[in-house]
């Protein structure tokens, strides 16, 4: 029995909790004040709760962004936001990975505000090169203003997958080997911003925003990036890069993405035949099928 006493057993089962201690502080959730750098806004993004959560807001003057202070070269990245209320129109909030440079890379969520009791539009594109038009777009199942929801990108080397709390909404995969570009070699920052677009943002701009309804605020909170963290050249991933790398949807996953686009779809770049009179982007023939 002594030998359980042992400073020798006693220093593996300090060893054994530190290990576990780093796995569990591996998957904790980020801190803003730790993560991030707020860019713009004059005082309008504002970091509470020792870093736990952050708010942008929006008035008539200006609007509010905020970036990460790591540049990611594929990754899973979570974020959960709470949405502006009430009437939003003319409004977007915008959280999206992209690179610098004329021939940027993009992986977009935008959140197209509304007037009150009308649904948000979640916005979705990917650029490549530059290039977008890529859109698709979804009314929620929920009320994206009344609680946090979870808001997440899969980005490694075979597909994007964009989910909401775990559900996947949209997968675009790559598809090189048919001269469609896909991400691959341009590190981004993830970004946010909440700013005034009723030039276009609702019902194409014929809604305005009420600034009577100003400061309009979006808040976000538990920020996770399981991801590969480009320092000085080169890229490190994460210990647990396995399990998300080559993670592909299953059969379930597929399912719950097919009843999201059946029934919740409202624009699909890949349908619009008038806006692509010289035939479908080719991703739009294969991706199902592939």
């Amino acid at each position: 029995m002594a030998a359980f006493h042992s400073p020798s057993t006693a220093s593996i089962g300090m060893v054994l909790l530190l290990l576990i201690g780093f796995s569990m502080a591996a998957f904790a959730y980020g801190n803003f004040y730790h993560n991030f750098d707020v860019v713009w806004g004059d005082g309008r993004a504002v970091i509470q709760e020792g870093g736990d959560l952050l708010t942008l807001s929006l008035d008539k003057t200006s609007g509010s962004g905020f970036q990460s202070k790591d540049e990611y070269l594929y990754g899973k990245i979570d974020m959960q936001l709470k949405l502006v209320p009430g009437n939003s129109a003319g409004t977007v909030t915008a959280y999206y990975l992209s690179s610098k440079g004329e021939a940027w890379d993009e992986i977009d969520f935008e959140f197209l505000g509304n007037l009150s009791g009308q649904p948000y539009i979640l916005h979705t594109n990917v650029f490549c090169q530059g290039k977008g038009n890529r859109e698709q777009q979804f009314y929620l199942w929920f009320d994206p203003t009344a609680d946090f929801h979870t808001y997440s990108i899969l980005w490694n080397p075979e597909r994007i997958v964009f989910s909401v709390d775990g559900i996947p909404i949209r997968e675009f995969k790559n598809l090189e080997f048919l001269g469609v570009p896909f991400p691959k070699n341009q590190k981004m920052r993830l970004y946010s911003t909440l700013w005034n677009a009723d030039d276009w943002a609702t019902r194409g701009g014929l809604v305005k925003t009420d600034w009577s309804q100003a400061p309009f605020k979006a808040s976000y909170r538990n920020f996770n990036a399981d991801a590969c963290v480009w320092s000085s050249g080169s890229s490190y991933c994460s210990s647990n890069k396995n399990a998300w790398f080559w993670e592909e949807l299953n059969f379930a996953k597929k399912g719950q993405m097919k009843w999201v686009q059946n029934n919740y779809m409202v624009y699909n770049y890949c349908e619009d035949t008038k806006r692509f009179p010289q035939g479908l982007p080719t991703e739009c023939t294969f991706a199902d099928i592939l």
